[in-house]
């Protein structure tokens, strides 16, 4: 009888030990305030959401509209493994009575990026509790100077702004910062975003409702740019269809790679006959490149699809080992659920690549980039960069023209 009471409160204290781990495994649920750390040591924050959904728990971070669902948590004792739906990334974290604390992983081609991690529950407000009255409002469109002499750059800024909170984005000729969310407090903004695979934060003194100076820009583990901005309604970048183009003599590309099981797939195949065709260039480390993924397979490619529109991706990885590109791709690919092939070039975003890979662009300006083709084959237009939806009328403006575009090459003969 004794032997077996043992056995008994043996029992119990191996399962009061397992009920302890998975509680202290079980993150509160409710609005957290995350804090990545950079170099400088400065701190990069952003919001995000836990719930308790069908038995198990799933985040959703928070940048201005967008909500990014992260369903991959897993528990282990007191730790937390939280991978990332995209980019190639992870956080790996221990979880105690004051929250969250560990790091955030990001896997490069060859190396991984490290920064530190930590984020306190129940909290909601992303840069101070209570800020002070803002001095100012900066609701509108900005034009915006980034950096100096060879790396000196013309944005577009875009950002509303309600009592204290503001939000809003920069707009480059390669893309947009997609969502962007702060705070004005005094004469000073504050504006933050963090997607999984890049993490931004912009600072600036606002001197009075038509400028703003000493700006700064952190960017992941080490980056920093300075920027300073004008209110001028008239802002605008260069054409887009202006930037990047075919040299002299060529109508036509033409390229054969493989695609994620291994297959050889050319322009020339059959299934791109008398079709137009879009080209889209991309790499899975690029947000911009996802926004225009979401928005070919979501809406352009079930449109125009049976109507004689074909595309494909093109991969530019971190790395040229083909193993690795072919697991962040497929990642992307399963995440989109992407119906049209996704090649796999072989080829990096180093500068110079693209025209390696492709020798007939005469130049290229960045990620992502559109090539069109008509029904006979040839180059129509190029679109270097995508603004998401995250930049509002833009978004809305692009696509209007996108399709206006495609379906006057689909009415050729």
């Amino acid at each position: 009888m004794l032997l077996k009471t043992r056995h008994i409160l043996s029992a119990l204290f191996i399962c009061s030990i397992i009920y302890t781990a998975s509680a202290q495994t079980k993150l509160p649920t409710g609005v957290w305030r995350g804090a990545l750390k950079n170099s400088a040591g400065g701190q990069l924050p952003f919001n995000f959401e836990v719930k308790d959904t069908a038995g198990a728990q799933q985040l959703a971070i928070i940048n201005g509209d967008e909500r990014y669902k992260v369903t991959a948590i897993k528990s282990k004792g007191d730790s937390v493994f939280i991978h990332m739906p995209l980019f190639d990334s992870e956080f790996k974290l221990k979880l105690d009575a004051s929250g969250l604390s560990g790091n955030w992983i990001k896997h490069l081609g060859n190396s991984d990026a490290i920064m530190a991690f930590n984020a306190v529950p129940n909290t909601t407000w992303r840069f101070f509790k209570d800020p002070e009255k803002p001095a100012y409002d900066i609701s509108g469109r900005w034009s915006a100077i980034f950096g100096g002499g060879d790396t000196r750059d013309t944005l577009v800024g875009e950002f509303k702004q309600s009592g204290a909170k503001l939000t809003g984005t920069f707009l480059s000729t390669s893309g947009d910062y997609r969502y962007l969310e702060g705070t004005v407090a005094g004469n000073q903004m504050y504006l933050s975003c963090f997607d999984g695979g890049h993490a931004y934060i912009f600072t600036a003194k606002i001197n009075d409702d038509k400028t703003l100076s000493e700006g700064k820009q952190y960017s992941g583990f080490s980056g920093l740019d300075t920027w300073s901005a004008v209110k001028d309604a008239n802002a605008k970048l260069p054409d887009a269809y202006s930037l990047t183009a075919l040299k002299p003599g060529y109508k036509k590309i033409a390229f054969t790679f493989k695609d994620i099981n291994g297959k050889e797939v050319s322009l020339s195949d059959a299934r791109f006959k008398n079709k137009v065709v879009i080209v889209q260039i991309l790499g899975s480390w690029c947000p911009n490149c996802m926004d225009e993924t979401n928005y070919f397979v979501s809406s352009y490619y079930p449109k125009y699809h049976n109507k004689g529109v074909e595309v494909i991706g093109l991969a530019y990885e971190r790395t040229t080992d083909f193993a690795k590109s072919q697991r962040t791709l497929q990642q992307m690919k399963t995440h989109f659920n992407v119906p049209y092939p996704l090649l796999i070039t072989g080829f990096t975003p180093a500068a110079g690549d693209a025209q390696k890979s492709l020798p007939m662009l005469a130049d290229f300006k960045g990620f992502p980039s559109t090539i069109i083709i008509d029904k006979k084959g040839e180059v129509r237009k190029i679109h270097t960069g995508f603004s998401g939806p995250g930049t509002g009328v833009y978004y809305t403006e692009f696509i209007d023209e996108f399709q206006k575009l495609t379906e006057d090459l689909l009415a050729e003969k």
